[in-house]
């Protein structure tokens, strides 16, 4: 589960840095490299920022919302995960009178195959 929160926070991250990036006043002056160099990870697009001082405020803003960004797809998918465990749990798991019955039929099996030890 790890790994699809990791995944996600930065398919969000990067999605969002994307779409800053198309509306940003002055996105045709963006670089390709420039855009790949923001889109690869927050530390990536702050080393980006003190390259350009005069946008580092806004680089670091767009990088700040779109870290958040990837952070709610992680915490939604966090969720759903949660949601379809307890949905397992309640609709595929024993009720504990039913447990309790196999547990006391599993108890009669083993003690039924082996004598009791004085």
């Amino acid at each position: 589960m790890q790994s699809i929160f990791g995944a996600l926070l930065t398919a969000g991250y990067a999605t969002a840095v994307s779409a800053a990036i198309a509306t940003a006043p002055n996105s045709n002056e963006i670089t390709d490299s420039v855009q790949s160099e923001l889109t690869k990870s927050f530390s990536s697009a702050s080393e980006t920022a003190s390259q350009y001082p005069q946008y580092s405020d806004s680089i670091i803003a767009a990088a700040k919302s779109s870290f958040l960004d990837g952070a709610d797809w992680a915490y939604v998918a966090g969720i759903v995960a949660v949601l379809v465990g307890a949905a397992l749990v309640w609709f595929a798991f024993p009720r504990k009178e039913e447990e309790d019955r196999l547990l006391a039929a599993y108890h009669a099996e083993d003690t039924a195959n082996h004598p009791t030890v004085v």
